[in-house]
């Protein structure tokens, strides 16, 4: 049988307050039932002591005596008898002398020079008493001894009274007690309940929930928590649909990419099978397929490198190399292509610069950046700087192209970026996944990278990297 958390808890708060109110009335009324006995039978052992003093000095006492103690004691409900060695009672004075009752433990202990005392008897002298016996010893023998008797009737009903009004104290108190904790329990019910219904939201998709979390306590911990939990996994499912799209975005981009070239290769060779192409324009096909399948090559090794980054694959080894030497390698490898577009690569660089990284990676990165700068700049100058600051190796490769919208300066880095755009017409295709491997391979040698361009008139990539820690 399920029990519904609100009654679990309204019936632990509940039995522990019941037991706790058991306790303190039992123990409560056992401390002032104990106080009262005992003050008693210290009353009871004080009038007996006096008496029996009182007796040895006045030798025996004597009736007059022992009368004015009968009426000081009787004005306190107390009554008194004297008995002697046998345990019969010779005051007050009666038709025959009965012996005192006493049990044989009470007797043994009394003629050992011993006090008894009995907080509460109901068996003896026809009511419940308080009775203290004490002796009156000659050397070590008993000569006699009093017992004191005192009605505990009115001290019951004294005690009887104050467990009432105790019980209605209790009664009052637990039921203002159920009624906090049955508004407490519903209150804590409520925060679950937010909770849940919040977790059923975020089960159904839905991360855009906040649970009130302003009570500083576990409860409370726990909604700030799952707020938390609500916004990482919102972060989170936006991240995935950005990356979804982006991921449909790249199928496509690569598509178009590889469409274009294969369907180049699969022209060329279906007209050579064919025989569909001259035997003058066969040389000039082959060139093309060649190119082709080249760029091709080019697109899936950028892809891998691309992956190995972003999966930690790829392994750097730095080294020291000359700056200067790796700006005459990229010149040297790109001039056949910025004569085509009757550009011109300068150098600047102290030829006895050094920076400290993989000098495969770094080579990729510049040949990569002035690529796209060569890409976008016609009739113009493309120039590679080096120079050190502030222990940095700072290199600028900046161009006299058409320069980039400020507002998508930002978007660059990403993959197939203005491939969209390659297919409206322009005149200058789109920067590919090259930049974004550079930005990748900059961040691997803990460096940065920035760009800085204005429409018309050109772009510069500054990049810097921490120089060699001795």
């Amino acid at each position: 049988m399920r029990i519904k958390f609100f009654y679990q808890l309204l019936i632990s708060q509940i039995s522990i307050l019941i037991l706790a109110f058991m306790i303190l009335s039992l123990s409560f009324s056992q401390f002032v039932e104990n106080y009262i006995f005992q003050n008693k039978v210290e009353e009871l052992e004080d009038y007996g002591e006096q008496i029996l003093t009182d007796l040895t000095v006045r030798f025996e006492g004597t009736e007059e005596f022992l009368s004015e103690y009968s009426q000081i004691l009787d004005t306190r409900h107390i009554q008194y008898l004297l008995f002697n060695y046998e345990g019969k009672i010779v005051y007050p004075k009666l038709k025959s002398a009965p012996l005192i009752q006493l049990t044989e433990k009470e007797w043994t202990a009394i003629s050992a020079g011993k006090k008894v005392s009995v907080k509460h008897d109901i068996k003896r002298f026809g009511q419940e008493v308080s009775l203290v016996a004490l002796p009156l010893m000659q050397g070590d023998k008993l000569a006699g001894g009093i017992l004191l008797l005192a009605p505990i009737t009115g001290t019951m009903q004294m005690i009887s009274q104050l467990n009432r009004f105790l019980f209605y104290t209790i009664a009052i108190s637990l039921t203002a007690a159920l009624f906090i904790s049955f508004i407490f329990s519903k209150s804590i019910v409520k925060r679950i309940k937010d909770i849940r219904n919040a977790t059923s939201m975020i089960s159904a998709g839905n991360y855009d929930v906040h649970v009130p979390d302003i009570n500083q306590d576990e409860i409370g911990q726990l909604a700030t928590d799952f707020n938390n939990m609500a916004a990482k996994l919102k972060r989170s499912s936006e991240e995935i649909e950005r990356l979804e799209n982006r991921r449909r975005k790249f199928i496509a981009d690569v598509s178009h990419e590889m469409r274009t070239p294969l369907t180049t290769i699969s022209g060329l060779a279906e007209g050579i099978k064919n025989q569909l192409i001259p035997e003058e324009g066969i040389d000039k096909a082959m060139g093309l397929i060649d190119r082709e399948a080249k760029r091709l090559i080019r697109l899936v090794n950028e892809n891998l490198d691309y992956e190995k980054i972003r999966s930690n694959q790829l392994k750097l080894n730095k080294e020291e190399v000359n700056l200067h030497e790796a700006f005459e390698v990229v010149k040297e490898q790109l001039m056949l292509q910025a004569k085509q577009k009757n550009n011109e690569i300068t150098i600047s660089c102290d030829e006895g610069l050094k920076v400290f990284a993989d000098y495969d990676r770094l080579t990729q990165i510049l040949i990569n950046i002035v690529k796209n700068s060569n890409q976008f700049t016609e009739n113009g100058h493309i120039a590679l700087t080096g120079r050190k600051e502030d222990h940095e190796i700072v290199i600028d490769i900046e161009d006299t192209g058409i320069g980039i919208d400020p507002e998508e300066i930002e978007s660059i880095w990403d993959r197939f970026y203005k491939a969209d755009l390659s297919r409206t017409g322009t005149a200058f295709g789109e920067f590919g996944i090259g930049l974004s491997i550079v930005k990748q391979l900059v961040q691997l040698h803990k460096g940065k990278i920035e760009v800085s361009s204005q429409k018309g008139e050109g772009t510069e990539f500054t990049i810097r990297f921490p120089e060699k820690e001795e």
